[in-house]
């Protein structure tokens, strides 16, 4: 049965209108990156009249964004990985095991994403304070009191969703790798794990956007030393000046990653969260 011709022409326009909506300021910082200061600090002109990519060079010498970026990359991988490994035994040992507690347990986890973040940061402060004072362990400025930091959120939705997504996996691919003389963890790993790609993928993209682009917890919980870039991009802001070209300039080169990790795993990442909800 073919659809009336004006749901189709309404679609189209509703459709048309909402890409605009959205790659309109993605072409607004493409143009203002490669204008010059004065043009991007006047009155705003649609069609760039002086076309440079001066901005994208200076960004990488007005603030050590090179820094920035490996901290970034160190603090979001290792977040990651922590997730995802964690999560997947979490899950597991949810998803097949019974065991006092596991109700409890369940709704624990869930309850923690029912509280936003901002209620953590004194708490979290204050106990890596109190920790690096008693055991000289410095988490206070530290990536690993941020990566620490970042599973704090990425935990338990990550938790949560691979339940979902184990619940899914028949228990007879468990059954017969238990039965041809599989332990545990190894029908975990060769069976389950494999079965369950999608989900995993779906929750490191997950766990790594979460740490790439957060900004209340780095600016707080970083020094000079270990700034992430969502707070190193503030440098480009000074009392003098605020270099608008150099921001949209950083701001696209740091979104390259996400982009094409986003691109490259949106197959297993849109499989991932639609599988775990229809058993």
């Amino acid at each position: 049965m073919a659809a009336p011709r004006s749901f189709t022409w309404t679609r189209r326009v509703f459709l048309t209108l909402l890409t605009g909506f959205v790659l309109l300021p993605v072409y607004v910082m493409v143009s203002s990156s490669l204008k010059p200061l004065e043009d991007v600090s006047s009155q705003f002109h649609w069609l760039p009249s002086n076309l440079t990519v001066r901005p994208y060079i200076d960004i990488w010498s007005t603030v050590p964004l090179a820094k920035y970026f490996l901290n970034s990359l160190i603090v979001a991988g290792a977040a990651t990985v922590c997730s995802v490994v964690i999560a997947v035994f979490a899950a597991y040992a949810v998803s097949r095991y019974e065991f006092r507690g596991k109700r409890v347990f369940s709704v624990t986890v869930l309850s923690t994403q029912m509280f936003p973040g901002i209620l953590f940061l004194l708490p979290l402060f204050l106990i890596y304070v109190n920790i690096g004072n008693a055991t000289g362990i410095a988490l206070f400025g530290s990536r690993g009191g941020l990566i620490l930091t970042y599973l704090t959120f990425s935990l338990p939705f990550s938790i949560w969703m691979l339940i979902g997504y184990f619940d899914s996996v028949p228990r007879d691919l468990d059954e017969a790798a238990l039965v041809d003389g599989c332990g545990p963890l190894r029908a975990l790993f060769k069976v389950v794990v494999p079965a369950a790609i999608p989900g995993i993928v779906a929750v490191a993209v997950y766990a790594f956007m979460t740490a790439w682009g957060e900004v209340l917890f780095a600016s707080v919980m970083t020094n000079d030393a270990t700034r992430t870039l969502a707070v190193g991009l503030q440098g480009y802001s000074t009392q003098n000046d605020v270099y608008w070209n150099q921001i949209m300039a950083a701001s696209l080169v740091v979104s390259v990653p996400v982009v094409a990790g986003f691109l490259l795993l949106q197959r297993y990442l849109v499989a991932g969260l639609t599988a775990g909800a229809v058993k």
